[in-house]
């Protein structure tokens, strides 16, 4: 099972052209807080109202907003590379010509043409990491998690240091790094496969009719509303250089990143999705309405606009994991519908900030801010049920005589939907134990079955094999997994290998866990369902993030099985198949 055991290799020792599409994420994730630093020398050396300025926010993701609409239409008809290639291209040209522009309507244009190409960038890189990283998946969303960490903490301070020799300098650094990732994407990136299926113009409009997908769009909307009310605005009441700019926002940018890679996921695990969004938004608005009361004074502001960080990584993570977990659609189509719309408050959140200040007072823009975060709380509760359902990931039972890409077709909630893989026909006691073998494609697969195969033997057992599909859902973006045939063929060769040692087994498969956490609960359940007396799972065979990753998917079996959990450690003394199985056994 994905998330439960890992391979031993590093998640970084990785094919040359995975690094050259994590170097471009970098850089894409650096402009989030990238022109943070120059917004108040822009203004300045431009003879330009902040509100004028902010434009560059708003025609940025309000462009990257709209162009997300096609993004798939492109992809499925070019191929994930040469829809990457593109992306790049137009970052590459349009933030060289925001760097040359002689006024800051030029700039506005500019941006919203860089925008196009940050659409195409953010709806393919991680496929195109995923389809290139060895390893599996875990490894990939290591690396695309790693980028958007390091992208987002040092953005504000390239900002800022380039912003002190001229406002120009970020825009020509973007231009320059994101050549160089050009450059390698087209060397080294293999050509990837067309989809094998075209998507319409309109499936990411249509995909907005199911109630789940849109209400979770809609409180990211909401939440981006606040988010880039903060990093839109917040400069100017600031008053600093450029460089100390690049200093506040880089300790943003560090929270972002440690909450969204470490802190989300453990929040999530902890509490579930929707507890964990509720009290987030909530604190969230909170230091919104902190930074609305004490505006102008920089000693409140400063350390304010820092700590909103925390909210502002949890979030993005957690509200992309539930986006996953409700919509029903194809992950590339639910990920650009969702943030088609978030992208859209975003975008008007600045702009609607000048206009405020400028009609009201410097106060006013945060306060409606504050008042989105709690309108999103409201809109999250309309969906409370529907959320807490997807949740639970009620399996349905889909005959392995039906097609591949089956669905279940009446749930209000993307069920997981268990296909059976044939077994292995030997014959077997109708009331033999059952012990439960989760099993994924890493070399670590072998010992699990091969210790399954061993406590079935001893007790008469029949061993059920079940890989757990996982959708692949990183930082804000999320694309499909694993492909159901070769998650078909993972189960067989395990099959093959018991019916070599005369063991009875069957083979299942649990479709579409949109993380690690929801793969060890699934597969909790399914034990719980079929009365497994014993599930036996792979131990994390590296450290850092991936342990991390695969620790909370074994630590929902842990917390919702009925069963003896069996733990399969390779660097424990002796030989496997030397050791008695009740010496594996660990408390």
């Amino acid at each position: 099972m994905s998330g439960t055991h890992g391979s031993v290799a590093s998640p970084f020792r990785q094919p040359k052209a995975v690094f050259a599409v994590a170097l471009a994420c970098v850089v894409s994730f650096m402009g989030i807080g990238l022109v943070d630093p120059i917004l108040p020398a822009i203004s300045h050396e431009l003879h330009a109202s902040p509100s004028e300025v902010t434009l560059l926010f708003t025609s940025y993701l309000v462009v990257t907003a709209v162009a997300m609409l096609i993004t798939n239409w492109v992809s499925s008809r070019l191929g994930a590379k040469k829809t990457l290639i593109a992306g790049l291209i137009l970052i590459v040209v349009f933030s060289a010509a925001a760097g040359a522009a002689p006024s800051i309507n030029a700039i506005i244009g500019f941006r919203a043409g860089w925008g196009v190409g940050n659409a195409l960038f953010i709806a393919t890189s991680l496929a195109v990491i995923v389809a290139s990283a060895s390893g599996g998946f875990a490894g990939a969303i290591v690396l695309y998690e790693t980028a958007l960490g390091v992208g987002i903490a040092i953005g504000p301070l390239l900002g800022g240091t380039l912003g002190e020799i001229s406002w120009r300098g970020p825009f020509f650094g973007v231009s320059a790094l994101m050549a160089i990732a050009l450059i390698a994407t087209i060397v080294l990136v293999e050509p990837t496969p067309k989809p094998a299926h075209k998507t319409s113009l309109s499936a990411p409009l249509r995909a907005l009719r199911h109630r789940g997908l849109l209400t979770m769009s809609l409180t990211a909307l909401c939440y981006n509303w606040g988010f880039f009310t903060v990093l839109g605005y917040a400069p100017f009441p600031m008053n600093l250089s450029p460089i100390k700019l690049g200093l506040v926002f880089t300790g943003w940018g560090t929270f972002v990143a440690l909450f969204a890679v470490f802190g989300a996921p453990r929040l999530q695990a902890a509490f579930g999705i929707a507890r964990t969004m509720y009290a987030n938004l909530a604190a969230f608005a909170v230091v919104v309405l902190v930074i609305a009361l004490w505006t102008t004074d920089r000693v409140v502001l400063i350390p304010a606009v820092i700590i909103s960080g925390i909210f502002i990584g949890i979030n993005n993570t957690v509200t992309t994991q539930a986006v996953m977990t409700v919509s029903p659609v194809e992950k590339p189509v639910a990920s650009a519908a969702y943030s088609f719309v978030r992208f859209i408050g975003g975008g008007l959140a600045p702009y609607a900030a000048g206009r405020m200040v400028l009609a009201i007072n410097i106060h006013f823009p945060f306060f409606i801010a504050a008042g989105a975060l709690v309108l999103g709380i409201v809109v999250l509760s309309t969906a409370h049920k529907l959320l807490t359902d997807a949740e639970r990931v009620q399996a349905e039972q889909v005959a392995a005589t039906g097609s591949a890409n089956a669905e279940p077709a009446t749930s209000t909630a993307p069920a997981a939907a268990l296909v059976s893989v044939e077994g292995n026909a030997l014959p077997r006691d109708p009331g033999a134990s059952v012990i439960l073998a989760a099993i994924d494609d890493s070399p670590m697969a072998a010992l699990v079955t091969g210790a399954a195969a061993r406590l079935a033997t001893d007790n008469g057992g029949v061993v059920h094999l079940v890989h757990t599909q996982e959708d692949v859902t990183a930082g804000d973006t999320g694309t499909e997994g694993e492909d159901l045939e070769t998650a078909r063929a993972v189960v067989r060769k395990h099959l093959d290998r018991l019916a070599a040692q005369h063991v009875p087994a069957e083979g299942q498969l649990l479709r579409h866990a949109p993380d690690h956490g929801t793969a060890g609960r699934m597969v909790a359940e399914y034990a719980n369902t079929i009365g497994a007396s014993t599930i036996v799972i792979g131990a994390p065979s590296h450290g850092g993030l991936p342990a991390l990753m695969e620790g909370s998917a074994s630590r929902e079996i842990w917390r919702h099985t009925k069963s003896n959990v069996l733990v399969i450690n390779p660097d424990a003394p002796g030989a496997l198949g030397q050791t008695p199985v009740a010496e594996l056994l660990r408390g």
